[in-house]
């Protein structure tokens, strides 16, 4: 029921045609006036998920000390990915810049896109799959990137288990070094154990492929030059699911 009807209805009982009219005019206004701060808040998310993604990312890339010439050529193939207009990647390569200064806050930094983001899991989940996937870009995550990942997702309140399961969920799609290995990455991914029942697992796959479908991100505040990666997560998460199934037999 729109409020315009609802304010029109309450203002019929009271106050007759003229109730109707000005209940239906002030539901009108709330409506219009929630729609706008609603839409607000989405851009304010969107906004600052695009600033803490770049900032994190640079601090991320001198985790080991120097921010090498493949850690920038891998932030400015991510602007690629992104699709980022000229103006979104003049502000994404600041952003990275101020997150490679000595100075850079990075505990402010992730605490102010989590306060931003509402505490939305699957969207904070989404902004440190981001941060997995450009530091395992060179197939390699070092210790010193595996402990920032793990002090960035205890920050958002998420817990070393799911830096585990981004980190096993990037490598399901990339050749195992042993066939063992992958289905322990596809187990992993899923956030189950070798001990599940099949039915447990195919719990897991569609909750997590609901909680991770891009219009539901989007709508949390994902921006939509990133709806691509929201997709790649939902192929690597089939992609975990298929290991499974073919390893169980089960369909």
């Amino acid at each position: 029921m729109s409020l315009m009807f609802l304010f029109g209805l309450i203002g019929l009982l009271v106050g007759g045609l003229r109730g109707l009219i000005m209940g239906a005019a002030l539901g009108y206004v709330i409506g219009l006036v929630a729609r706008t701060v609603v839409g607000g808040q989405l851009a304010s998310v969107q906004g600052q998920f695009l600033e803490s993604t770049f900032a994190v990312m640079g601090a991320l890339c001198k985790a080991d000390g120097v921010v090498s010439r493949d850690e920038i050529a891998i932030a400015e193939s991510m602007f690629a990915r992104l699709n980022l207009s000229a103006e979104q990647r003049r502000s994404a390569m600041a952003a990275f810049s101020r997150g490679k200064a000595p100075d850079f806050d990075l505990d402010g930094e992730v605490r102010k896109f989590g306060a931003v983001a509402g505490r939305y899991r699957p969207l904070l989940m989404m902004f440190l799959q981001i941060q997995c996937a450009v530091v395992a870009a060179d197939g390699t995550v070092h210790s010193a990137e595996h402990q920032m990942l793990v002090r960035i997702a205890r920050l958002l309140g998420l817990s070393d288990t799911d830096v585990d399961q981004l980190e096993a969920l990037l490598r399901t799609g990339r050749p195992a070094a042993s066939p063992q290995r992958s289905i322990e990455d596809a187990y992993a991914a899923l956030g189950v154990n070798a001990s599940a029942t099949d039915a447990q697992i195919k719990q897991a796959y569609r909750r997590l492929m609901s909680q991770n479908h891009p219009d539901k991100l989007a709508g949390k505040g994902l921006p939509e030059s990133m709806r691509q990666m929201a997709e790649e997560r939902t192929r690597e998460i089939s992609t975990a699911y298929a290991v499974i199934k073919e390893a169980r037999g089960f369909t």
